[in-house]
């Protein structure tokens, strides 16, 4: 069987915890690479055993108590009408409670059969919601947060049917049950609304996969279709004004596409017939017309949004430690909250009562959700906020790497340089002829759009001057060669590459030929992008240290680094030599290397962080951790500052986490915070995490 890599959409996860177990579930069916995020409820792995279907796996799924759908619903309907209907019966007790603290008092709600009623609703609720996690997380082996608050809401609720039976208002908690069951549904409510924030970057980037188009039939009629069913090689067209469906080779015309929401570059982008005009972009101008070449997963955004999805379910290693700590968490507070029992009981002769609400506040003010949020969260909003900024990431650990950077190093040609070109000043045959020369070179280049034509049109714009020239008849171009004329005259007119077989090259790399004699040579070189002296000068205050790995030639690796304020270079190597001092600087510290080419590719993936721009070779990128979407080379900076942000309020929410457990736990034990207060601390712990990690969008950046 082939493998297929199948995604789903699954209800009904309240903790990373839940996540967990149908981890585990999905791998102990032998499925691979399996990856499933409670916050945004999606589940990917790979089917290669000819044993399990797609409709086994989610009927397996639908037995753990969860529900496999079609679409994720963001809404929050089902959390809210749970939350308040809790919160409408639940509040009034809450609210005698804390009055009772300041010594006001009703008599009626010391009734405990008034409590009882008032609780009901959201004890039912409560047991169903939390009962129906807790039972299948233990089934799992993966005991969850709501263990603890079913446990302790379950026990509360059974000491006070006690004294309902007794009719000992001693022994009403009904109260303190109710409470715990809606105080936590009010976190989780907080929580998802919270969390739903953290998906806007794949939000934005699945929103421009969607929409309609107009499809061009064979009989040449228009029909409107949706974007869910257009097909591959369909033949569209899109108006000024109007968003690219879908990825299309352009057939027709030359056109201004905005791509600035693909790539954050704000400047309109010339595209031509052969052209790919990316889906989720928007026409500025003219008609265009296109043949289908990808969509959904395999077109461009698609596959952004796959590497966004691909970052936030890689762990970091701080993550990693913090899911082992929260496997473990359970079972030790479920033991805490029987020692605390039994000690206070036993031990000091506490009453039954005081003791058991001790223990039942241990059970509810733990937060082992707290703790598997801290890094999960900051991972993905740090992930979003590049995504948003034009940088694509490929993994948390990535994220966490680029954090703590202490080596950058760069290739030169098309990294540190633009690919445009600077032309030299023409090397005459005849000296009054420079004029002439420039004239001629400018009016030749005009119909070419290579990079060195554009050049040629830069740097001889003053010489546009046709008077001076021939009458040209004929003017056309060899693509890779260069470009040719006829005068009226019958005069032959070459500028380009040293023809083959022609002898005595001279030392230049441009020539102007006239009836196959040499007239003129140019040497033409590498233009420095704008933004690289500022970038260099930005990791060097960063404490990043710099130097370029090139396999170009030794002069003109120097000219460069020594413009660029680079201190350490290597030139003229090989593919294989940039790996091996690749090796060494990334065995000796975290080592970034930036590279565009085929050469590149063995080098960035050996570095600890790997990065390309996105119009480099193909190789290159899916060789990089780092794609630089707008091939602006400032956004590396920007890249490495969000990286160090995100590891730093991922550091500070696991800090929280384990501190705000440290200081709570001992306080309950102690008698000292009780369970309903305890629901509260709870659940506002999760929410100061959350919090932490959505501050990420907002914080200013080095």
């Amino acid at each position: 069987m082939e493998s297929k890599c199948i995604e789903l959409k699954i209800e009904g996860m309240d903790c990373a915890q839940c996540a967990v177990g149908i981890t585990r579930f999905l791998e102990k069916k032998g499925l691979e690479e399996v990856s499933v995020d409670f916050q945004t409820g999606e589940a990917q792995f790979v089917i290669s055993n000819d044993s399990m279907t797609v409709e086994e796996v989610k009927k397996g799924i639908s037995k753990l108590g969860y529900t496999v759908i079609k679409e994720a619903d963001n809404s929050l309907k089902g959390a809210s009408l749970k939350l308040w209907i809790s919160l409408v019966f639940t509040s009034p007790l809450l609210l005698f409670h804390v009055l009772m603290a300041f010594g006001i008092h009703y008599p009626f709600m010391h009734n405990i059969w008034i409590s009882f009623m008032l609780a009901a609703p959201a004890m039912f609720i409560g047991m169903v919601h939390f009962g129906n996690s807790a039972y299948q997380s233990l089934k799992m082996g993966v005991p969850n947060m709501d263990v603890l608050i079913f446990t302790g809401g379950i026990a509360a609720f059974i000491y006070s049917v006690i004294g309902l039976v007794k009719m000992d208002e001693n022994l009403n908690f009904f109260e303190t049950a109710a409470g715990i069951f809606t105080l936590v549904l009010l976190g989780n409510w907080l929580e998802k609304k919270a969390v739903n924030q953290t998906t806007s970057a794949i939000k934005s980037l699945a929103n421009l996969q969607k929409g309609s188009a107009r499809r061009q039939l064979p009989d040449g009629r228009i029909e409107d279709v949706e974007a869910s069913q257009i097909k591959l090689n369909d033949v569209l067209l899109v108006s000024a004004g109007e968003i690219v469906p879908v990825d299309m080779i352009i057939t027709s015309g030359e056109v201004l596409l905005d791509e600035s929401l693909i790539t954050g570059e704000s400047m309109p982008v010339l595209k031509k017939t052969g052209d790919l005009a990316i889906g989720g972009t928007r026409l500025f101008d003219g008609i265009l017309e296109g043949k289908v070449k990808a969509k959904g997963r395999d077109a461009v955004v698609g596959n952004m949004i796959a590497l966004v999805k691909m970052a936030r379910n890689d762990k970091p290693a701080l993550q990693r430690f913090a899911d082992k700590m929260s496997a473990i968490f359970v079972p030790v507070v479920l033991l805490l909250s029987l020692a605390t029992f039994l000690v206070a009981t036993f031990l000091f002769g506490i009453s039954y009562q005081d003791a058991l609400l001790r223990s039942i506040a241990v059970l509810v003010i733990s937060c082992p959700c707290a703790l598997g949020l801290a890094t999960p969260t900051a991972v993905m909003v740090g992930v979003g906020r590049l995504a948003k900024s034009g940088v694509i990431i490929k993994g948390g650990a990535t994220l966490e790497a680029l954090g703590n950077l202490k080596t950058m190093v760069f290739d030169k040609t098309g990294t540190l340089t633009t690919g445009e070109f600077t032309i030299s000043e023409p090397l005459t045959i005849r000296p009054d002829e420079a004029a002439y020369v420039k004239a001629l070179c400018y009016h030749l280049e005009k119909i070419s759009a290579h990079p060195i034509a554009k050049s040629i049109l830069t740097s001889f714009e003053s010489f546009n001057k046709p008077e001076v020239l021939p009458v040209f008849t004929k003017v056309w171009e060899d693509k890779g060669i260069g470009v040719s004329g006829i005068d009226d005259n019958g005069n032959v007119y070459f500028l380009g590459k040293w023809p083959e077989g022609k002898p005595n090259k001279p030392d230049a790399d441009l020539f102007l030929l006239i009836n196959n004699e040499v007239r003129a040579s140019f040497i033409i070189a590498d233009k420095v992008r704008t933004e690289a002296a500022a970038v260099i000068s930005g990791l060097k205050v960063r404490n990043i240290s710099t130097l370029i790995l090139s396999g170009d030639n030794e002069s003109k690796t120097k000219k460069v680094a020594s413009e660029l304020g680079i201190d350490h270079y290597y030139a003229s190597k090989l593919p294989s030599e940039k790996l091996d001092i690749i090796s060494r600087y990334s065995d000796e510290n975290i080592t970034a290397m930036i590279g565009d080419g085929v050469n590149d590719a063995p080098a960035l993936t050996r570095a600890s962080v790997g990065i390309s721009i996105s119009n480099a070779s193909q190789m290159a990128v899916q060789s990089a951790q780092v794609i630089l979407m707008n091939g602006n080379l400032s956004k590396l900076l920007e890249a490495i500052d969000i990286s160090k942000l995100t590891v730093n309020t991922l550091k500070n929410s696991i800090f929280w986490a384990f501190s705000y457990n440290i200081i709570a736990i001992p306080l309950a034990m102690g008698g000292f915070l009780n369970p309903t207060w305890g629901a509260l601390f709870m659940a506002f712990s999760d929410l100061i995490v959350i919090g932490n990690a959505l501050f990420l969008n907002y914080r200013k950046l080095f």
